[in-house]
């Protein structure tokens, strides 16, 4: 069950993947069922029902959910948001490493949003960053305790294996400069004193 924010979360415009509260404010909104589908479905050489489908999608204020709509529910027959079958072929095929930092802050914020493996990945390095416990993990992303453990057990070995192979320094600790011994006093309270030597006279090598 998701955390409740709706008085507490400001809204950010982003639409989960099965939201379609978008369709009332698109321009092809209450068009005939056949004209639409001859007009965004046409057949592959009728260039002019693509052009008029591109011109009427070039003016429409919710051309981005609707494209964000076809991709993340895998729809790759006609026209959506502007742009063709062919044209969307490569947005396909880099779905799951978009990322999308917007929806990623509105996922800690509340919002039931369609992340991508790229952005479910970020969202859970950051829960771990956060402290986030297993429960609360599996919680957000509607997954089993144990699974949402398991993840964070790998950002975990992930982070250890970065600090100990990417040469990132541990701090050092302060050395303190060692201080000269004092001669300790003999028992009556005198301090023992060096002998004094000649150096001048001091024999060079070995003694005979």
């Amino acid at each position: 069950m998701r955390h409740i924010t709706t008085h507490t979360t400001p809204a950010t415009g982003l639409r989960s993947i099965a939201d379609t509260s978008w369709h009332p404010r698109g321009a092809c909104y209450g068009m005939d069922p056949e004209e639409a589908d001859e007009l965004f479905f046409p057949l592959p050489r009728d260039l002019c029902a693509i052009a008029e489908a591109r011109a009427l999608c070039a003016r429409c204020p919710v051309r981005r959910d609707c494209l964000n709509h076809a991709l993340e529910n895998g729809i790759k027959q006609g026209t959506w948001g502007g742009l063709t079958q062919a044209e969307r072929r490569p947005w396909h095929d880099g779905l799951p490493q978009r990322m999308d930092y917007s929806r990623v802050i509105a996922f800690f914020n509340g919002r039931d949003v369609h992340l991508t493996t790229r952005e479910r990945q970020a969202v859970i390095d950051h829960a771990y960053v956060r402290g986030w416990r297993p429960a609360r993990l599996a919680v957000a992303l509607q997954i089993t305790p144990q699974h949402a453990r398991d993840l964070l057990r790998q950002v975990a070995n992930k982070v250890f294996d970065r600090d100990r192979y990417q040469g990132i320094p541990r701090k050092k600790r302060k050395r303190t400069p060692a201080q000269p011994k004092k001669d300790k006093p003999a028992a009556d309270g005198t301090v023992p004193r060096p002998l004094p030597t000649n150096a001048a006279n001091a024999p060079l090598g070995k003694a005979a």
